[in-house]
């Protein structure tokens, strides 16, 4: 029995070479991310310093203001704390989200953003595994404020589903701002533009929300800006999870809103990177 092999054409031999070289998106998504968890593993201090500013606001705005829950009106329950831990929550993931241009700032400072970006390497998944590793710390730390608000005295009534949804909102809610911080580094490629556009945002974005005050007791436009706020998203997904009898359909719609928000701008921050190749 003869076997005849065929001679591979060039048609065949070009898509064999672009079968083996096409970049893996799921591959490297995962290098990328592992090489920065090695990072903040080495430096695990990093990790407790984003937390110590939140703790701090739980620990002293949850007794300085305890008793605003008698004020007529305010709708946050019994316990200021139990209303007051979701937007911590939330304020944690917002400012250090702000702040994960930072390593593509530093990339580009080590000229390790260039060897990059002249190899093979997916560009969406030099974006989603920095989205992916900001996303786990926000895990991490939010785990953290929400045993402390537990040592305090705080009880949930939406239990682990509850939990599992307020966990879920602030990590959408980092990928997020996370994504903003990375376009604007690429676009402005200075750590003092990243830090005066982070303040510009973050300040106004809390303020604007019901993380420490419900909106209610605010000036009606208050509560009108809100609704357009990300943050205040999170925040009301999380929060409304949290309660005993959640309206499901508001968690889900914010939560929606949420995923679509860093979508869309994740998709904006990988198209930056042709804007710094060519002003590089």
């Amino acid at each position: 029995m003869t076997t005849i092999i065929t001679p591979a054409t060039d048609d065949t031999r070009s898509a064999d070479t672009r079968t083996r070289t096409r970049p893996s998106f799921v591959r490297h998504t995962a290098y990328l991310t592992l090489r920065q968890l090695r990072a903040a593993w080495r430096i695990p201090a990093f990790i407790l310093m984003n937390v110590v500013q939140p703790l701090i606001w739980l620990l002293l705005f949850g007794q300085l203001f305890k008793s605003v829950v008698e004020i007529p009106g305010f709708g946050g329950g019994e316990s200021y704390l139990v209303f007051l831990t979701p937007g911590i929550v939330m304020m944690m993931a917002l400012f250090g989200s702000a702040w994960a241009g930072t390593s593509y700032i530093q990339d580009m400072d080590r000229g390790v953003m260039d060897r990059f970006l002249t190899s093979p390497t997916s560009r969406g998944a030099m974006m989603v595994s920095t989205l992916l590793y900001q996303a786990l710390l926000t895990l991490v730390q939010s785990l953290i404020v929400l045993g402390v608000a537990w040592l305090m005295g705080a009880r949930f009534d939406g239990g682990l589903a509850g939990i599992l949804v307020l966990l879920l909102a602030a990590m959408l809610l980092t990928a997020g701002f996370s994504a903003l911080s990375n376009a604007a580094a690429l676009l402005a490629r200075d750590q003092n533009v990243l830090i005066g556009i982070s303040q510009l945002i973050t300040i106004p974005l809390m303020f604007l929300s019901s993380a420490l005050m419900d909106t209610r007791l605010a000036a009606d436009w208050v509560a009108d800006v809100a609704r357009f706020n990300p943050f205040e998203w999170a925040v009301v997904a999380g929060r409304q999870a949290l309660t005993e009898s959640p309206d499901w359909a508001e968690v889900w719609a914010h939560l929606g809103l949420l995923a679509a928000f860093a979508s869309v701008l994740a998709w904006i921050a990988t198209r930056a990177f042709r804007a710094y190749q060519r002003s590089a």
